[in-house]
């Protein structure tokens, strides 16, 4: 029988590891969690960002759940609204998640996702996947709507405030379009 649950373990977690890197492969994107300090970032961006009362805030990538758990905690009265096309973190995060009233989660691509009632939008996205993120972008959101992104910025739009986190780098408020900026904020990179 130990011998029996011992391949079974080993076969999840093979299963699980050939998971994560064909997503990884097939989306470009790894599944990393984001660190405490990028999340307490994300947190100070969104409230610079003066959102509405009971905002609906999409995390593009959820992953493991750690930024909706504290999106939760931070934003009560905001309906949380989590998209990850990867199925292990997916059900990572909806176990992580089930008791959290104000978090939906959705396992899907966040391109195939209704998102004209996005007050903020928020993404965690490797560079290959930030100029058709900034086309959905431009096609979907409403002018003025919060887009804040951790570590990889878009390119050629303005950051309307930027914090550098102890992790893995920047993060980034854009008021989209972000296309002009009147003379305040920072150009993105143009390469």
């Amino acid at each position: 029988m130990t011998v029996f649950l011992s391949w079974a373990l080993i076969s999840v977690a093979v299963v699980v590891c050939l998971s994560l890197l064909l997503m990884a492969i097939l989306t470009g994107v790894p599944s990393l969690p984001s660190s405490q300090s990028e999340v307490k970032d994300i947190v100070a961006l969104l409230k610079y960002a003066a959102l509405p009362p009971r905002p609906v805030i999409y995390d593009f990538g959820s992953g493991w759940g750690t930024l909706l758990i504290a999106l939760a905690k931070e934003f009560p009265e905001a309906q949380i609204r989590g998209i990850e096309i990867s199925p292990f973190p997916y059900l990572v995060s909806r176990l992580r998640t089930y008791r959290l009233r104000n978090v939906s989660l959705k396992w899907g691509s966040f391109f195939r996702s209704e998102l004209t009632v996005a007050n903020a939008i928020i993404c965690y996205l490797m560079p290959g996947k930030m100029a058709r993120v900034s086309a959905l972008l431009d096609q979907t959101l409403t002018p003025g709507t919060p887009v804040v992104s951790n570590t990889f910025w878009f390119r050629n739009r303005i950051v309307a405030r930027a914090c550098q986190a102890s992790g893995r780098g920047a993060v980034a408020l854009y008021i989209w379009p972000a296309t002009g900026d009147g003379g305040h904020g920072l150009r993105s990179p143009s390469q």
